[in-house]
């Protein structure tokens, strides 16, 4: 008897946040391919750009699920500012990035 995986904020988008995912994979298989051509540093810091920013993307669409679902769970229990703080410290991660 398995246990059901448990609804995340993400849980109705899993789908379009896998797909996202893979294209990301293969961006970075492309940078991979194109260091290995020796191309030109700029083409490639270009890319580098591009997958920062799809990864910004999905991590806003985690952010809102996470408000919207699991920030909303947490306030129904009573842990409304412990959700709040975990929640502004993985900002403030994402944010620090370079």
């Amino acid at each position: 008897m398995s246990t059901p995986a448990p609804i995340r904020g993400y849980t109705a988008s899993k789908d379009q946040l896998l797909a996202r995912l893979r294209r990301v994979e293969g961006q970075v298989r492309g940078i991979e391919k194109m260091v290995d051509e020796d191309r030109y540093c700029i083409d490639v810091l270009t890319q580098i750009s591009a997958i920062q920013a799809a990864l910004d993307k999905v991590a806003l669409g985690l952010l809102d699920g996470h408000a919207r679902h699991c920030m909303h769970e947490g306030a129904a229990e009573g842990r409304a500012d412990e959700m709040a703080t975990e929640m502004m410290a993985a900002v403030g991660r994402l944010m620090k990035r370079g």
